[in-house]
């Protein structure tokens, strides 16, 4: 009985995040309680002395421990650039969820963002008009958007989101950026990229937040209605994820008039709009050998600075084609061009600023571009995949009705409905201003992934009419758009292993990074605070992934209500075995974490997951909680847990190898059969797949803001032809007769039928025709 109360108030001191001098008071008691000789009373109390008074505490304990730090390099080291993408941005729930005891009452309180009365008539109007100019079709083949698209859209200012109206851009919030871009991306991805890059990483955005006011002046109202096309040249042949290894030069330089100027030599690639851009945003190192910028300074670091693309020395003659998708993307060649202090964003100001710059504009871009395209993407498929069931018929019964296709339906469903929550979620933040930089990162990431995987599984349920290429053909050009967007702002598999939760560990723990620093600056006192609180913080994680584990999260009192409680409550759980089991694994390897790029990896996809699944809970609860939406939220949280349990196996699992790795593996034994996820029923995913292909209101309120060209308003008309005959066709089955009109009636289905199963084929001679105009 004894041994039972000490290890209960144990656990119940470490769950609480009990002070020191309270698990002294506690550990008195129990002493007291068993009549402890008097040999268990002098160790305890000079312990107690030891830990409770600081000055003690810090001579005994913390200054040797500090010492075999710094000799042994335990905690990892962070180079300036590293500092300076940690920096960048904000922590956000990221750092609730890396707690171990996320408040989830401030979580959900975060806002959820609505369009303005402008915003939806922009989206209604101008976004639709734009979308019915172009034919996606014909883009791929001319291998350009249409002359009187190119005039539309620098006429409607669609350049000019983000750029204020006090300078004549639009003016519009993140979320309705994000808005405008999904639709776009629905009806033509090119017209996306187009539109999405200007308003994302590059001059505009480097110029409001570093510009002066003089450049702000001059370039953002040509930006914003198109005089200026721009463009921003980052990534080169040795610097592609690793941004900041850049080798492009500026040498400041006196010309013959004895100005100060910089010479630009430059090998850029995969810059979108170069080959067409008039102002070219270049990040460059920037050189002094002379020293005649004064500081004395020779080597000045990453800057950025605007290239009128007119100057002598810049080549934009070439062009990249990635996987076809005609969009403007190209190398970008300078020698020897010439450019003025003033042409450097922020003027002198901004000298030795770019990789700053460019770390907080990331931060936020990450969030916003290609989540959108991808959401706008997956709408896309959902909808193809789902009305196309219904019209799509063999072996005498609409294909919707097979288990097998259903299956794929419903988690096409279940995905959408959370990539949409968490974009939105996310991009609530970004319009209060917060810049979630390890949020943005997973959303890239998962996005992006998320998209691969859906147009894949409607291609799957088209066949053959997914890639017979033609006008009719609503997914092949989204399909080769997909691996281009895991390359950009940083390749999916640097995501993954080196930002989510690299970066993350280091930027939301709320005692790391804190410690590196007291460590790096010798503060002895600052560094005991930090280690006891993280010790304490170690041990409470420890206590709830116990408490939790053992009650299957239902120990936890969660804040929502109806099927989001228990959601929430394993996610308390995740949270406190993700929280201790990340200390655990940095005690365990320390700084070679670092390199342990495949433990990290997993570690990002539990905190990618847990994200996803606030997100999901979030929208679950603004939008009503509808009986409907129940299912969708069902299978996209337990196929998110059991993300998270394969992930936390694969980490005990491989953490240590041999005999030291034991303790691990058993961990994973207990994970294996205590798992957070449970299966996913089929019914469930049927029951999606019902609503999607027979119920009008749910499918389009989970593939709202696409585009409804010709080609989808016919898939949704022979939609709801095909089930109003029903009936009838069940009659024909059974060889029953037909009234007169239920003939015509199906006759009518018929046709529209035929034409959304028609696969585009061309004559022998136009199709090589095709083939000579590319070339």
């Amino acid at each position: 009985m004894t041994v039972f109360l000490f290890i209960t108030g144990v656990v119940v001191l470490a769950y609480f995040s009990a002070p020191l001098w309270i698990w002294f008071i506690g550990l008195s008691g129990v002493l007291f309680y068993s009549n402890a000789a008097l040999w268990w009373w002098i160790p305890f109390i000079g312990a107690g002395a030891v830990f409770l008074i600081r000055e003690i505490r810090i001579r005994l304990v913390t200054q040797p421990l500090f010492s075999m730090l710094e000799s042994k390099g335990l905690l990892p080291k962070i180079s300036d650039t590293e500092k300076t993408a940690l920096r960048a941005g904000d922590i956000w729930i990221e750092g609730e969820l890396f707690s171990g005891k996320p408040d989830f009452q401030k979580i959900f309180e975060n806002a959820y963002p609505k369009l303005t009365d402008e915003e939806k008539a922009f989206l209604d109007n101008e976004v639709n008009e734009v979308c019915a100019m172009t034919s996606d079709w014909e883009v791929f083949e001319n291998r350009d958007l249409p002359k009187e698209v190119w005039e539309y859209i620098k006429e409607k200012r669609f350049f000019g989101m983000i750029i204020p109206k006090v300078y004549g851009g639009l003016g519009f919030s993140a979320y309705a950026h994000s808005c405008v871009i999904e639709k776009l991306a629905s009806c033509s991805q090119v017209l996306a990229i187009t539109v999405m890059v200007p308003n994302s990483l590059g001059p505009a955005e480097l110029l409001l937040h570093y510009g002066s006011v003089t450049q702000k002046k001059h370039y953002l109202p040509r930006l914003a209605v198109g005089r200026e096309i721009p463009c921003f040249a980052l990534t080169e042949p040795e610097a592609g994820s690793d941004a900041a290894s850049i080798q492009s030069e500026g040498v400041v330089f006196r010309d013959d008039h004895g100005e100060i100027k910089i010479r630009l030599n430059f090998e850029k690639r995969y810059i979108t709009l170069s080959a067409i851009a008039t102002v070219i945003g270049l990040a460059f190192v920037l050189k002094d050998p002379e020293g005649l910028l004064g500081k004395g300074k020779k080597e000045w670091g990453i800057t950025c600075a605007l290239v009128d693309a007119k100057n002598d020395g810049v080549d934009q003659s070439r062009r990249h084609d990635p996987l076809s998708v005609p969009f403007v993307n190209a190398p970008l060649l300078g020698k020897d061009v010439i450019i003025s202090i003033d042409d450097v964003i922020g003027g002198r100001e901004g000298l030795g600023k770019g990789w700053q710059m460019l770390m907080e504009s990331l931060a936020v871009g990450r969030g916003i571009s290609l989540p959108s395209t991808s959401t706008g993407g997956s709408k896309l498929a959902t909808f193809v995949a789902s009305t196309y069931a219904v019209v799509r018929y063999q072996f005498g019964l609409s294909i919707g009705k097979f288990e097998g296709v259903a299956e794929v339906i419903g988690r096409l469903g279940a995905s959408t409905y959370m990539l949409d929550a968490a974009k939105t979620f996310t991009l609530g933040a970004i319009d209060k201003g917060v810049k979630p930089a390890v949020a943005n990162a997973i959303m890239k990431y998962q996005s992006t992934e998320i998209f691969r995987k859906n147009i894949m599984d409607a291609m799957d349920i088209q066949g053959g009419a997914a890639i017979s290429r033609g006008p009719r053909n609503l997914l092949a050009h989204a399909y080769f758009g997909a691996p281009v967007a895991i390359t950009v702002e940083g390749a999916n598999i640097m995501t993954r292993t080196l930002i989510m939760f690299g970066q993350g560990m280091i930027r939301c723990h709320p005692y790391i990074y804190p410690q590196i620093e007291a460590l790096e600056e010798g503060d002895i006192e600052a560094f005991d605070d930090l280690l006891f609180s993280h010790i304490g913080h170690v041990v409470r994680n420890k206590a709830r992934a116990l408490v939790l584990g053992m009650t299957r999260g239902y120990a936890y009192p969660a804040v929502s209500r109806g099927k989001a409680k228990r959601y929430e409550q394993k996610l308390a759980w995740a949270s406190a075995r993700f929280a201790y089991l990340s200390d655990l694994t940095l005690g365990v390897v320390g700084a070679s974490l670092k390199r342990r790029e495949s433990v990290s990896g997993r570690f990002g996809d539990i905190l990618a997951q847990m994200y996803l699944i606030t997100a999901a809970l979030k929208r679950f609860d603004v939008e009503g909680r509808p009986k409907s939406d129940e299912v969708f939220l069902e299978v996209a949280v337990e196929e998110a847990f059991g993300k998270i349990d394969l992930a936390f196996k694969g980490i005990l699992e491989n953490l240590l190898p041999g005999i030291s790795g034991i303790p691990f593996r058993f961990l994973s034994w207990y994970t294996a059969m205590n798992p957070m996820g449970k299966t996913i029923k089929d019914t469930s995913l049927h029951r999606i797949a019902k609503e999607l292909t027979e119920n009008d209101s749910v499918r389009q309120r989970i593939c709202t803001n696409i585009y409804m060209g010709e080609r989808q308003t016919q898939l949704k008309e022979a939609t709801h032809k095909m089930q109003s005959v029903k009936t009838a066709l069940e009659k024909e089955k059974k060889g029953e007769m037909l009234s007169e009109e239920e003939a015509i009636e199906l006759a009518a289905a018929r046709v529209l039928q035929h034409e959304i199963i028609t696969v585009d084929s061309f004559e022998h001679d136009v199709y090589m025709g095709r083939a000579d105009k590319k070339v």
